[in-house]
């Protein structure tokens, strides 16, 4: 895969990401006043962080020959590809007396910057296109 297509399609899941943190985050201010219910949070970030570090791990490591499939691979990479933003539960914290953790003023601060990250998202996708434009014309 070339850095061109990997650029684009890391941009495309992390607009993907940055959507479902946001339809997450409107879902957490909508229901907080709502009795006992708990705040999802989106994990991304760091499982995609866990994917690249995997790949560089093998990579760099000691390889064996295989004489068959059904023989196990040492530092088999995990694909950056199968990665899925994925919404997890906040059990842990509960900040209002109803039992509910939402803060609505948290809540609505992380709606601001899901969409500033969107839009810068959005711009660098375009500079990657731009920059095909660019070698295109000439």
């Amino acid at each position: 895969m070339n850095d061109f297509t990997r650029s684009i399609d890391l941009l495309h899941r992390a607009m993907d990401a940055a959507s479902l943190r946001y339809q997450v985050s409107a879902d957490n201010l909508s229901k907080s006043e709502v009795p006992n219910f708990k705040r999802s949070t989106v994990n991304f970030e760091s499982e995609l962080k866990r994917a690249f570090d995997s790949e560089e791990k093998a990579r760099n490591a000691f390889q064996l020959t295989r004489t068959d499939e059904r023989h196990i691979s040492l530092y088999e990479p995990y694909d950056y590809r199968d990665v899925e933003p994925r919404r997890v539960l906040d059990y842990t914290t509960t900040a209002k007396a109803n039992g509910n953790n939402v803060d609505a003023e948290t809540e609505a601060n992380n709606i601001l910057q899901i969409q500033m990250q969107y839009r810068l998202l959005a711009q660098l996708t375009n500079f990657e296109f731009s920059q095909i434009n660019t070698v295109l014309k000439k």
